[in-house]
């Protein structure tokens, strides 16, 4: 005889089952679309439109896009953005990959050296920003001491491409470099050690072990710390604005002045809210672009190791 209320409690558990999954994932969805979806779509609605600071004056197409398209400034700030990329990204993550190999080695005061790397993570963007523009100073600063020591001139940092993108990437690099290594170090160490000692035996030095098997065995972290760089080195934007001392110009010839300082400026100085929207938009399509050739090339690097 069947036992009462066995059909509801079988349809409970069944529900508890297969909807319970999406019952706990409903509240990072639900403030996912409030905070990030709504206003995506809701920039792409404004980049559409004349919205200046009197107000919506109107649908107008795509003429923002077609504005920018043919915007000079905007096009050097993304050459900006592009250049800081390049050299914030690369040596990072590369300084990250070595660090993480040697705190992984057996070396004194290891905790110490494992906790300093978290350091430049916990200070304050502005103080980073004051002690760089020290050490940046053209007529008192640390590096043009250094440089001077040597015969060479001093260096006006701030005045060219070259300089200013070395000083800003400086800062990039100083404070998410130890970031990344955590991330490396957490992925090494979950590599089983059995693989280590037969290279070991096989006659492998250390350099060839890290080549052979860290790297490789890591692939996942290194993916993901490359997206991540991505996606903050293409809204880069308060250690340039810092380096300037507050000028969203990036300079009197808009020599580090990124994508997103742009937009800023043109949202919130110019009060040109359409065409703001329209860079806001550039920076993400960029920034998909970017991620997607980076996942490309992930892609072709896992085929090539297999």
């Amino acid at each position: 005889m069947p036992r009462p209320g066995g059909a509801w409690a079988e349809r409970r558990n069944r529900l508890d089952l297969h909807g319970s999954p999406y019952l706990f994932i409903t509240p990072f969805f639900g403030l996912f679309a409030l905070f990030g979806l709504f206003p995506l779509v809701y920039t792409a609605w404004v980049s559409l439109r004349s919205w200046e600071l009197t107000g919506d004056a109107g649908f107008v197409g795509l003429r923002n896009y077609s504005r920018l398209a043919g915007d000079p400034d905007f096009w050097n700030a993304m050459v900006n953005t592009l250049g800081l990329f390049v050299l914030s990204t690369v040596p990072q993550l590369c300084f990250a990959l070595v660090i993480a190999g040697l705190l992984n080695r057996p070396i004194r005061a290891l905790t110490m050296f494992r906790l300093g790397v978290l350091a430049p993570i916990v200070t304050s963007v502005a103080a980073v920003a004051i002690v760089f523009g020290q050490l940046y100073g053209r007529d008192t600063g640390l590096v043009n001491g250094v440089i001077g020591l040597v015969g060479a001139g001093p260096i006006d940092w701030q005045a060219s491409k070259a300089s200013s993108w070395i000083a800003v990437a400086s800062m990039v690099n100083w404070r998410w470099t130890g970031y990344n290594a955590l991330i490396y170090l957490a992925a090494i160490q979950a590599i089983p050690g059995e693989l280590y000692e037969a290279a070991q035996i096989d006659g492998a030095g250390a350099i060839r072990q890290f080549r052979s098997i860290t790297v490789p065995l890591i692939r996942p972290a290194l993916i993901f710390t490359v997206v991540m760089s991505t996606i903050g080195g293409m809204q880069l934007f308060t250690e340039p604005l810092l380096f300037g001392q507050g000028d969203i110009s990036g300079g009197s010839l808009r020599q580090f002045q990124t994508i997103a300082m742009y937009m800023f400026e043109q949202s919130f100085q110019n009060f040109d809210y359409g065409y703001g929207s329209a860079i806001a938009w550039a920076i993400f399509l960029l920034t998909v672009v970017v991620g997607v050739a980076n996942a490309l090339i992930a892609r072709r690097w896992k085929g090539g190791s297999q």
